[in-house]
């Protein structure tokens, strides 16, 4: 017999809102109960009576939420909506409908939605094609052919420009091929280029020619601290591609010191650079461009003269020609150099800020779609970079997507040297791991696949997205009648949803993240350490043997020896403790070797957090249907974007609303750009009696906590400021000595309206049948979704468009009336009635029956 969980009896004893009764009496069914036993595979026990340090803040005991359950040990077992404030409902006059969410990956379908309002989907997994402009490009897209089309322009003139008859006899000939490929080139070295110098250089020369293209304007950056690419003692240049190899004796004349006076300085037109060394951006390393590739001997003026004229009108002016002085002629002819110009020609050196970083004339990022299929956006990234050999940095997104699901967006790459063929090649492991047969007729390697590229001038930043299109499958419902459904998917059309944060803000282990950032905030750092240090139940058993080698047995090398990459914060804390030699006294300096933006993901819980409690214990006091005195609204229209997300810091600060966790992918760990336009903060009221006609409940805002918010007036704010010094902060006072962890504060929409809503009811019996279908599996052929009209099962699926700062869980929530943490979600699916007709169940079950025969 199953035994409903100490949860649950705490339900009974916690005196819920009048609005809630019935709905915390249909929670108890028996499918509540036999998930318990699914949950639980040690048992877990109530609070022991002995003092227990509590993991959550202290002003969890003004949510009305039942006590957490611990185990023996003292950990927590798991965190439950009502423990980040999440509690209320809009429709809670719609009786529940029993479903789960997430059974499996392609239940959950996630597409991005540009800036244009375009939906993304993977178009097509093929390699792509250089040489054939893209006839369904984006106005953005065809934008970013300007470069491109500069460099073809005058190649197409390329005979005629060129006066000796003698060295380009053939050149009338050349120039019909060469006329009829530009119109198709596509491709940073075109092979006509090589075939336009073959007159004048030899193999060798050209193909040193095309690296020194192809590197761009830029000298490729090393890690030599400026040593490389000086004059040896001969005289000579040393290669720039060998400089690498060993420091030379001296730092060249623009290093350190002497900044900002090299080419590549602060006085060299075209590549301003930040700190006096030069460079676009300020790039460390930057130093005076010395590179060059030296002709063979030539002994025709001209020749000399052709090659001249060649190279000035192949490349536009990008590169330019002149005799080498270095070295005196001799009996076979003066040396040509060839080498990028000073004064740019179109895109060349000095040609703007956009095109500086280009390589072979192209933009210098390439943006493409990326699918994952149960994978968070980071670690997607990261595999990403390994595959491309290339820093994480160098990747950013628009915004993050859920891990549980099949999600696609694009993501966008500085790319260096690479083409977009090359990045395909190698995301593909194409010519080492896998066949083109094999890339193109099975998924993605790890859940991972890339397609649909662009070269593009600028890269992606947090927010440049208008919101996310979902296609979601709630497995094994249970509800009275068709009719109930349709009033709870109509009430969400129609009235809209509480606009909380979901459970995914605040992480699915058992040490809550939203704990960890009030730590932060009231530097409490070595409790921030031993919370994100600690063990968490049902954590992978290599993460818990790293966490026991240190809290146990005090092993710092084993523990990290043990720990696996992925987990980042616990080996930032470890590695830094080690390089104090085992000291752990400096808890903020640990700390701070943790990825900004993750350090932030930890605060901005909280904020989280303090939101959801104080929008729950708004809709208790006023309801969901009409603004209240004192509610706050934004003053003006332009206050807030389209979803009701603006936030009040200036344009140097990191916050940015986002779907999921909004902080976690901060583009290229550089603080994201905003608009050009002067910042202002959103001005906004307080409603009185008088104001109250002219606004609706879906105007009405709550501030996140910071310096620079309003708080609610009336009962709600005294409220609001309540909470925050239970938890021991100041309400007025949010500046820190630490910069980043001074909060300005942001304000959000209470409801949230869905853009597009529909939803169908399907039939299945085996839940491992796909009732929608992935990107990637339809272009590779797979069966399409097969809903079962005579199935025994009933499924929902719901399509919705939401804004960037909404959660779809939440969506969902409104219309299952059910917790939606993962833990509980995966339970409801261990225990769901549908898993014993899975063709694996049913196979397991014969050979078992076999197995019992034979013996």
């Amino acid at each position: 017999m199953s035994t409903a969980r100490p949860r649950e009896e705490d339900d009974q004893a916690a005196a819920p809102s009048p609005k809630r009764t019935k709905l915390d009496e249909e929670a108890k069914t028996g499918e509540d109960v036999e998930m318990a036993d699914a949950l639980q595979s040690a048992e877990a026990v109530p609070a022991p009576e002995k003092a227990v340090e509590s993991l959550l803040p202290p002003s969890h005991s003004l949510l009305n939420a039942p006590n957490p359950v611990y185990t023996p040990d003292g950990s927590m077992q798991r965190i439950m909506e009502t423990d980040v404030g999440i509690s209320e409902y809009v429709g809670h006059d719609v009786p529940q409908i029993n479903g789960i969410i997430k059974q499996r990956f392609t239940d959950f379908l996630v597409f991005e939605v540009d800036l244009d309002g375009k939906v993304i989907h993977v178009k097509s997994l093929d390699s792509p094609e250089p040489t054939k402009k893209d006839a369904d490009s984006t106005p953005a897209e065809s934008a970013d052919t300007e470069n491109k089309e500069a460099l073809s322009k005058p190649e197409d003139s390329e005979a005629p420009s060129t006066s000796n008859a003698s060295v380009v006899s053939n050149e009338p000939a050349k120039t019909e091929v060469a006329q009829d490929q530009t119109i198709q080139d596509d491709e940073p070295w075109p092979e006509r280029l090589t075939e336009s110098l073959k007159p004048f250089l030899s193999e060798e020369v050209i193909a040193q020619v095309k690296g020194l293209y192809l590197e761009g304007p830029e000298p490729p950056f090393v890690s030599d601290s400026g040593w490389g690419s000086r004059q040896s003692k001969d005289g000579e240049t040393v290669d720039s591609s060998t400089a690498t190899a060993a420091p030379q004796e001296e730092p060249e004349e623009s290093g350190r010191g002497k900044r900002g006076r090299g080419r590549g300085g602060r006085g060299d037109r075209g590549d301003r650079g930040r700190g006096g060394r030069g460079g676009r951006h300020g790039r460390p390393g930057q130093r005076e461009d010395k590179r060059k590739v030296l002709s063979d001997p030539i002994s025709s003026k001209e020749t000399r003269t052709g090659l001249h004229q060649a190279v000035r009108t192949l490349f536009g002016g990008k590169l330019e020609t002149e005799t080498d002085t270095t070295t005196p002629a001799t009996d076979e002819g003066s040396r040509i150099v060839i080498k990028w110009s000073r004064s740019g020609g179109s895109g060349g050196r000095g040609g703007g800020r956009d095109r500086g970083g280009e390589r072979g004339g192209y933009p210098p990022y390439i943006h493409f779609t990326l699918q994952k299929t149960n994978r968070d956006t980071q670690d997607a990234l990261a595999h990403l970079s390994r595959s491309l050999h290339c820093n994480v940095k160098d990747l950013s997104v628009a915004g993050t997507k859920d891990k549980r699901g099949v999600t696609v967006q694009r993501v966008s790459l500085r790319r260096a040297n690479k083409t977009v063929e090359d990045v395909w090649k190698m995301a593909n492991g194409f010519g080492g791991r896998r066949t083109i047969e094999e890339i193109l007729s099975k998924r993605g390697e790890r859940g991972i696949r890339v397609a649909d590229f662009n070269y593009r001038r600028a890269s992606l930043e947090l927010g440049m997205l208008k919101g996310n299109a979902f296609v979601i499958t709630l497995r094994n419902v249970q509800v009275d009648s068709q009719d109930t459904i349709d009033r709870a998917m109509n009430t969400i059309k129609t009235k809209g949803f509480i606009n909380y944060y979901g459970m995914q803000r605040f992480g699915t282990a058992a040490i809550p993240t939203h704990s960890i950032g009030l730590a932060l905030l009231k530097s409490e750092w070595q409790k921030a350490v031993s919370l994100i240090l600690r063990v968490r139940p049902g954590e992978h058993p290599d993460v818990t043997a790293a966490r026991n080698a240190w809290l146990i047995d005090g092993d710092l090398d084993r523990a990290l020896a043990l720990m696996p990459r992925r987990v980042v914060a616990e080996r930032c804390i470890l590695e830094s403790f080690k390089k104090q030699g085992g000291d752990t006294r400096n808890a903020m300096g640990a700390l701070s070797t943790i990825p900004r933006n993750l350090r932030l993901m930890y605060v901005h819980a909280y904020q989280s957090y303090v939101w959801n409690a104080i929008v729950s214990e708004r809709i208790r006091m006023h309801g969901a249907e009409r603004p209240a005195v004192g509610d706050l609204v934004f003053d003006t229209d332009a206050a807030a974007n389209d979803d009701g997300e603006a936030a009040v810091e200036g344009p140097d600060d990191d916050l940015v609303a986002e779907e999921n966790k909004d902080d976690e992918s901060a583009p290229a760990g550089r603080a994201p750009k905003r608009s050009r336009k002067p910042w202002e903060p959103p001005r906004v009221k307080v409603l009185g009696e008088a104001d109250l006609d002219a606004h609706t409940i879906f105007d009405v805002i709550m501030p996140l906590p910071g310096r620079d918010v309003s708080f609610p007036g009336s009962t709600l704010g005294e409220r609001y400021k309540a909470f925050l010094r239970a938890d021991g902060l100041d309400p007025e006072n949010f500046e820190r000595k630490q910069k980043e962890y001074s909060l300005g504060g942001s304000y959000r929409k209470i409801l949230h309206l869905p853009r597009e809503l529909s939803w169908s009811v399907l039939r299945y019996t085996d839940p491992d049948v796909a009732l929608a279908q992935a990107d990637e599996d339809a272009l590779l052929g797979f069966d399409a979704p097969a809903p079962d009209a005579g199935g025994r099962f009933t499924a929902l699926q719901v399509r919705l468009t939401l804004g960037t700062a909404a959660y779809a869980t939440m969506a969902l929530r409104e219309v299952t009336k059910t917790e939606t943490s993962a833990h509980f979600q995966s339970g409801l699916t261990l225990a769901s009635e549908d898993q014993k007709f899975r063709a694996g169940a049913e196979a397991d079950a014969d050979a078992e029956a076999e197995g019992e025969g034979v013996k």
